[in-house]
């Protein structure tokens, strides 16, 4: 019987599970992958009678005592195997009978070795051991045990249940020792053998649990928020109502620039809101990890993992931080001939090259100085400016003194690289030499070849203790003018290629180079989900929250971004996954390969037995064998095999090998074990070509599912081609960046490549340990900030002119539903700068010219704008309560969602219509001042941009409405008061939402606090108006004012 096609019938699976406990063809868990081993009597386990479904026992046991019971393709409940060690579950009650092995196994009576059990007449003893007390009999038809049994089945039980058992043995064994019925030293023995095989057992089935568990939010805080958001839905539906059935007839301009205006952030706030209808977080079992894959005695069978650091300036992007993050990543906590490192320098720059040289060399001391004392973090310039008590937990007394004799190596450290830095502010005329005299060959930035340097792995490449050290590799691409580089996605591209001919590790991570690994376990962390059996092969990425260091307490300009991380991803990971955000993830290397996730085997259907086995074979058995090998013959992608030859090894032919001009005829005749059929299938020329590029290296590459090199390979050979695959020209007419690796076509790769993955039908995961897995930089300026967000919104407009943009693209694939919204949301958002500039303007034209967009209100509409407005506030404390974000960022979020809507949103969507539709494109420069202050200092750095006018033209706009406002209020007397309150209420909500920006924009002003300026100055207006209304030396006219009629009298 085939189980690994699905095809077996119901109807035959009792005799075919028996066939198959015969001849033992399924050997090979489905769930957790490892062997099945035999039951006592030697045969094979068989968790299920009815289709045969290969689990093995402790798969199965898991399955009965916290899973739902059933056999995971025929659906049918599991049931009690008798003579096993599987405790009794709620339900087995309904099976027929109860046997003898269900108290043999749970009470762990033995019987003699030379006595087999009577099933007919067994006397089971419940006092002792030695039969002196009275014993019972009984029969295998009776239930008269069931309540004794009772105590220790059910459905919870578990290893505490375990223990508790334990521990009323270990009493009643002590209660028999005080009436001296058993033998002390007879006991001892037992004990001791039964502790020792307590343990093992022990550590075996917490080796086989699951690697990873979903945390849903407790019900009590999810559905109340969900509520709120349904009643929210239902009073916009009736305040819109109302907005548009009473028009302002004084001002029909204003008012209905305000009711499309709040139409549009209506539906704005659905498409954030309701993919945050599922939120979960999850939980990793790090031991279980290493109990399931670093075995004692066995070869580590952890996956290898390929990092890719990217730089392209190391002027702007300092080496020393660059050189931290390769630190951090070399001193990892993972076995080291399982991690790579590929550093991208898109710049060409010797000083990059000289750097990591440096970086390599001090790495031999640092890696095993942290792998030693287990220190966090792991990238030296941030551990030793910690303000922590370094001595915590450092129980050796060699502890300090190396501790200061590192630190000191790292100030020397420091010092070449900063004296590296210092030299190349000014570029000889002749360009740079190396230290052979040649010279570098990247002295032109835009022409120059291709350059490959490995620093460590290789043999020799030993740490100060003798011990082997990641692969670190510097990559600089070729560029040749003429050509498209793709900026940041070419070069990613360019490392998929390099990393997949020189290691070829199936997970890749990739990180900015300001972004060190806070968390030396994050990469486990990892691999709980990726090397999952179930859930591994069906996920594209697992994506890590950013943080951040050296932001200033208050985060100004929502630096954090806790709100997106914490709340909006969260919401994501209960969908299909959140979204990829350029770094801190891990790929699965055939999902940036272009192809599909592995379908999930359909369960057969369910037949009666009524029908003839004849019939059954001939009508069912046959159609189903010959749509298997139909299924067969399709394979891989686009119909092309992944399968290997012998020794699952994919094998190139060593003749060509030495050469560069390897065909993909010399790759096929290394290739073994394969038929005619498939041959041709696996080696055509034209769609290999076509979508990975001419390198027979890299096609072997991919068509390895564990990862590894083909056999034959030699690193002369390897480093001429991985040379070869970042030529510029390597991937013209092919589909780099359109179907394979990171997406061309927008400034914002990283959310197009993970939405690409996603249309496919991959999942992501969103891992959030408890110690940041990453920590990264972020710019604290307010120009720089803008910027930042500029690029961002640049990239999102792209998206949303190109083919990609999810309103209308892969309808035909598996992307869900509240996954699209997500994705619509992350491209349409920078529209929202139109109205929302036009709602920040409405408010002055109210002040100013008197007039207001909502006539006068009743009492009912007093009442949903009551109810509107205490539902924005519920909604935002409910999601605060479950999510664990402070108010503060929230509240930062929100004020920084105005600013950079009002301001880079706005100009980002103007900049991208025009580069999109006119082919113009438009930078803005940023002229810089000094600042004086130390600490924070760049927080205070005022740089004039041209993001800085809307939002100062909206905060003069509405204090000059605010200073109009009052002075016409108190022109025309008490009653004009009541209307000037809504909309005053309107005007100071855009100038509290816009006041770090007005901070920003004021600087430090001699460490005068900002908020007293902006009060003095509309204090000091309004009292003016005031002054200048009692006219106090002016003398006051008495008696009646006589004033000409204007008729000659």
């Amino acid at each position: 019987m085939d189980f690994e096609s699905g095809t077996g019938l119901a109807m035959h699976g009792h005799e075919e599970s028996k066939a198959q406990r015969n001849d033992g063809n399924a050997k090979v868990c489905r769930i957790c992958g490892d062997e099945i081993a035999p039951r006592d009597n030697g045969q094979v386990f068989v968790a299920c009678h009815h289709c045969g479904f290969p689990v093995c026992q402790p798969c199965y046991d898991y399955e009965r005592r916290e899973g739902n019971q059933t056999c995971p393709q025929c659906n049918t409940r599991y049931k009690r195997h008798r003579g096993t060690c599987c405790a009794r579950v709620e339900g087995d009650e309904d099976d027929e009978g109860v046997h003898m092995d269900d108290f043999d196994e749970e009470f762990q009576v033995k019987s003699p070795p030379n006595k087999s059990p009577d099933h007919n007449q067994f006397r089971f003893d419940v006092n002792s051991e030695n039969g002196e007390e009275r014993a019972q009999a009984w029969r295998p038809n009776e239930r008269n045990l069931s309540s004794f049994a009772g105590s220790v089945a059910g459905k919870d039980l578990d290893v505490e249940s375990n223990l508790d058992w334990k521990d009323r043995v270990e009493k009643w064994r002590e209660r028999q020792d005080k009436k001296g019925l058993t033998n002390k030293d007879e006991d001892l023995g037992r004990d001791d053998q039964d502790n020792n095989n307590y343990e093992d057992e022990m550590l075996m089935a917490e080796a086989r649990q699951p690697l990873w568990r979903k945390v849903p939010i407790p019900s009590s805080k999810i559905n109340p928020y969900r509520i709120v958001i349904l009643l929210r839905l239902l009073i916009l539906v009736f305040f819109f109502r109302f907005r548009i059935m009473t028009p302002a007839n004084d001002a029909y301009a204003l008012w209905l620039t305000s009711v499309i205006c709040e139409i549009w952030f209506a539906l704005s706030w659905i498409l954030d809101q309701f993919p945050k209808w599922f939120p979960i977080t999850r939980e990793t079992y790090l031991d279980r990890l290493s109990l399931r894959f670093e075995r004692e005695g066995e070869p580590n069978r952890l996956a290898s993992v390929d990092f890719f650091v990217s730089t392209v300036d190391p002027l702007k992007e300092p080496p020393i931080i660059t050189a931290n993050t390769v630190l951090s990543i070399l001193a990892v906590d993972y076995p080291v001939d399982k991690v790579s490192c590929y550093v991208s320098d898109d710049g060409a720059a010797m000083l990059t090259f000289d750097a990591m040289s440096e970086t390599a060399e001090f790495a031999r001391r640092w890696a095993p100085f942290c792998k030693k004392y287990s220190i966090e973090p792991r990238a030296p310039e941030f551990y030793f400016s910690q303000k922590i008590d370094y001595l915590k937990d450092k129980v050796q007394p060699s502890f300090v003194k190396e501790r200061r004799a590192m630190k000191r190596e790292y100030e020397e450290f420091k010092v070449r690289i900063n004296a590296m830095v210092a030299k190349a502010q000014k570029k000889p005329e002749e360009g740079w030499v190396m230290q052979d005299g040649t010279p570098w060959p990247g002295n032109n930035t835009r022409d120059h070849p291709g350059m490959i340097q490995v620093y460590l792995g290789s043999a020799g490449a030993l740490d100060v203790e003798g011990k082997e050290l990641p692969r670190l590799v510097y990559v600089s691409r070729e560029k040749r003018p003429g050509y498209q580089h793709h900026k940041k996605a070419g070069a990613m591209n360019a490392l998929v290629r390099v990393s997949a001919v020189l290691t070829n590790a199936p997970f890749i991570l990739n990180l900015d180079c300001d972004h060190y690994l806070n968390n030396s376990k994050a990469v486990r962390e990892a691999m709980c989900f990726l090397m999952d059996p179930q859930l591994g092969k069906k996920l594209c990425y697992v994506q890590f929250p950013q943080r951040f260091d050296g932001i200033d307490r208050h985060d100004r300009y929502a630096n954090r971004n806790v709100v997106f991380f914490d709340i909006n991803m969260k919401g994501l990971d209960g969908i299909q996954g959140p979204v990829y955000v350029g770094t801190g993830c891990v790929f699965n290397r055939p999902a940036l390969y272009g192809y599909d996730p592995p379908k999930s085997e359909k369960r057969p259907k369910m037949t009666c037995d009524c029908w003839p086995s004849w019939c059954s074979c001939c009508c069912c058995c046959g159609s189903r064998k010959s749509k298997a090998k139909k299924g067969g013959e399709k394979g891989g992608f686009l119909g092309l095999y992944r399968k290997k030859g012998k020794n699952n090894k994919v094998v190139v032919n060593k003749k060509s090998y030495g050469k560069r001009g390897f065909e993909l005829e010399d790759i096929e005749e290394g290739l073994e074990g394969y038929d005619e059929l498939e041959k041709s299938s696996l080696m055509s020329q034209k769609n290999f070509e076509k979508r990975f590029g001419q390198s027979p290296v890299f096609i072997a590459s991919t068509l390895m599912e564990e990862g590894g090199l083909p056999v034959g390979t030699n690193s002369v050979g390897l480093i001429k081609e991985a040379i070869h695959v970042i030529s510029c020209g390597y991937e013209e007419k092919t589909e780099w960046g359109k179907e394979i690796g990171w997406i061309y076509g927008s400034v914002t790769e990283d959310i197009l490549t993970g939405f690409k993955m996603h249309c496919r039908g991959w999942k992501s995961v969103y891992c959030t340990p408890s110690r940041a897995a990453f920590k990264g930089s972020a710019p604290i300026n307010l120009s720089d900030r803008l910027h930042q967000v500029l690029r961002w919104a640049l990239g999102s407009v792209e998206i949303f002119l190109s083919r990609h943009c999810p309103l209308w693209y892969g309808y035909g694939g598996n992307l869900k539903w509240l996954e699209r919204f997500a994705y619509t949301n992350t491209i349409v958002y920078p529209f929202t700068s139109i109205p929302l500039v036009a709602y920040c303007i409405i408010p002055a034209i109210c002040l100013l010219t008197g007039k207001f967009i909502i006539p006068t209100i009743d009492n009912i509409a007093s009442v949903w704008f009551l109810a509107l407005f205490l539902s924005i506030i519920a909604t935002g404390i409910l999601e605060l309560r479950w999510s664990g974000v402070s108010i503060q960022d929230w509240w930062r979020n929100e004020q920084f969602w105005v600013i950079g809507g009002v301001s880079a949103h706005l100009f980002a969507v103007f900049q991208g219509l025009l580069k999109v539709l006119g082919g113009v494109d438009t930078n803005f420069t940023v002229t810089s001042k000094a600042a004086d202050d130390a600490e924070f200092g760049e927080l205070y750095l005022f740089k004039w941009t041209t993001l800085l006018i809307p939002p100062t033209t909206l905060i003069i706009l509405n204090m000059v409405g605010v200073v109009a406002g009052v002075s016409d209020a108190i022109n025309n007397g008490y009653g004009s008061w009541g209307p000037l309150f809504g909309k005053l209420f309107f005007s100071f909500w855009v100038i509290v939402h816009l006041y770090p920006f007005l901070k920003g924009l004021m600087g430090r002003q001699n460490r005068t606090p900002t908020i007293v300026v902006l009060w003095s100055i509309l204090l000091a207006s309004i009292f003016s108006l005031i002054w200048v209304r009692i006219d106090p030396f002016l003398p006051k006219q008495k008696g009646p004012v006589l004033k000409q009629c204007g008729v000659e009298c």
